[in-house]
């Protein structure tokens, strides 16, 4: 070390002896940190998603790897934070800036740390899964996007450390006080006489939690008085919380982690929350340049209303079929069937994406150059409404809109989905009208007999085409009347619903 790196670590060690935290010295836990560290060849993997409780975790442990010899340093620690695209733009930017400096200043002090971020796969995204296939904006009875956007990302960063050295610590900001169901999950996973837990989920991954017992009050204690180990103070970090009574979005390793769309550490497209105190809040304190965000996710949290879902929706499922289940209506409790929607029309998606470019562009001409959706997703999406399962998207439509906003620029994969044009979905649609028959029908039938032209065998092709052919094509109303008789009130027509209201819940419309 040299003698500037000599003088910072002997005063960062003189404050942290004077501290004591939950009634316990802040030196016996950095004590504690370096003896589990020590103690085998497991590497370390610290989930930082950039709040007071991981910045927390992230500031210990440096702590204690800088008070051991170069020697003791003898594994790994991966600081893996994850981005799902469509974080808070504040936030994102202060995390990025930690990983940088953690990345830097770790080679300085040497030390064994390396910062990651880590995404969901291009095809798996909030906008690919909202705008490319239609899922509906994300509910509590239907949170599709966390296991897609957080979870697997993590998971798979996880595992791939698993395969590489057989075991893995995991270290969370986790703490019993957050919710009664995060204190029951660490104390079922927890082991006799060890600080370590086992993983909810990932089998040779263990969960290290310094800090399960500390209150928020602790933790803002040692935040602000505790110098940050890497550089700086952690003022930013507490401008973002101040004047905010919502917690944080913690890493998030299993299921069992409630939603955090009140945090300013979310994303700020969440739709679990009606009202998102986040964005607002943030906007209210001067970041008004985000308002245009705050409405436009607000736009979309409309389409969630009850009363607004067969606008926004279309009456088909991704099956091509309509389905029902049985709801609870009145005091009574009456049940009754009732239609569920499918994803959301195509031309509502290509209402949104379009609007999400112009305001996108809307911040970069103002002096907030943050990208909103990256072109891998918009290449995704484009595949996606070419494949739509009931409104093909012969025309194209997504190179235009994104010209219409940006101009050229952006080069587009070969169209693969087939050697149709605008045209052509035009000419089909007038004779779908002449013979009273769907367009979309025609459509998706041309589609199969192109997918095997060419072939020598054509085996399995009147099946795909019967399977078309059986999807629901004609009008809700038309529908409606043909399927509700045929399911009675009795024990079939119970179970019935009973098996559709499980496939409601799935990932998958």
């Amino acid at each position: 070390m040299s003698k500037t790196n000599n003088f910072i670590f002997a005063s960062h060690h003189a404050l942290l002896e004077e501290m004591i935290v939950g009634q316990r010295p802040v030196t016996e836990l950095i004590e504690e940190i370096k003896t589990i560290y020590g103690a085998d060849q497991r590497p370390w993997i610290i989930g930082f998603s950039g709040g007071k409780d991981s910045t927390t975790i992230l500031s210990l442990i440096y702590s204690a790897l800088l008070q051991l010899n170069p020697s003791e340093r003898h594994k790994h620690v991966y600081v893996v934070s994850s981005d799902t695209l469509v974080e808070t733009p504040v936030v994102v930017e202060m995390i990025n800036r930690v990983l940088e400096t953690i990345n830097k200043r770790s080679i300085k002090d040497k030390l064994p740390i390396t910062a990651h971020s880590v995404f969901p796969k291009w095809n798996q995204t909030f906008w690919v899964n909202l705008l490319g296939r239609g899922y509906p904006a994300p509910q509590q009875t239907f949170r599709w996007c966390t296991e897609r956007m957080k979870i697997d990302p993590i998971s798979e960063f996880v595992t791939d450390k698993v395969a590489r050295f057989g075991e893995v610590v995991v270290a969370l900001g986790s703490r019993s006080e957050e919710s009664a169901s995060r204190a029951q999950v660490i104390a079922n996973h927890s082991i006799e006489g060890s600080a370590l837990s086992r993983h909810t989920s990932l089998p040779n991954a263990y969960t290290y939690m310094p800090i399960k017992d500390w209150s928020a009050d602790d933790v803002w204690e040692y935040l602000m008085s505790a110098p940050c180990p890497w550089g700086g103070d952690n003022r930013e970090l507490f401008e973002l919380y101040k004047g905010s009574n919502q917690g944080e979005c913690p890493m998030v390793i299993d299921k069992s982690t409630p939603s955090c769309g009140n945090s300013r550490f979310g994303c700020w497209t969440c739709t679990v929350v009606t009202k998102d105190r986040a964005l607002h809040g943030l906007i209210q304190s001067g970041q008004t340049w985000m308002k245009p965000l705050l409405n436009f996710r607000n736009q979309i949290h409309k389409s969630t209303e009850p009363t607004q879902k067969n606008k926004y929706r279309n009456y088909k499922r991704r099956t091509g079929k309509v389905t029902y289940m049985r709801g609870e209506i009145g005091d009574d409790s009456t049940k009754e069937l009732k239609h569920v929607p499918g994803p959301y029309w195509l031309d509502v998606r290509k209402k949104w994406l379009k609007k999400l470019l112009q305001i996108e562009k809307q911040l970069t001409d103002s002096g907030h150059p943050f990208p909103l959706i990256r072109q891998e997703e918009l290449q995704a999406i484009r595949q996606e409404w070419l494949r739509d399962p009931n409104e093909p998207d012969w025309a194209d439509s997504l190179p235009h809109i994104y010209a219409e906003v940006y101009g050229d620029g952006v080069e587009w994969i070969e169209n693969d989905a087939g050697a149709f044009t605008e045209p052509d979905a035009q000419l089909l649609k007038e004779l779908g009208i002449n013979h009273e028959v769907p367009a979309e029908l025609i459509m998706k039938l041309i589609e199969v007999e192109l997918s095997v032209s060419g072939l020598g065998k054509r085996k399995g092709i009147m099946q795909k085409l019967g399977a078309i052919l059986k999807q629901d094509w004609e009008s809700l109303e038309s529908i409606n009347a043909r399927n509700k008789p045929k399911i009675s009130s009795g024990s079939w027509g119970e179970k019935i619903n009973e098996l559709q209201e499980q496939y409601d819940r799935a990932p998958e419309l």
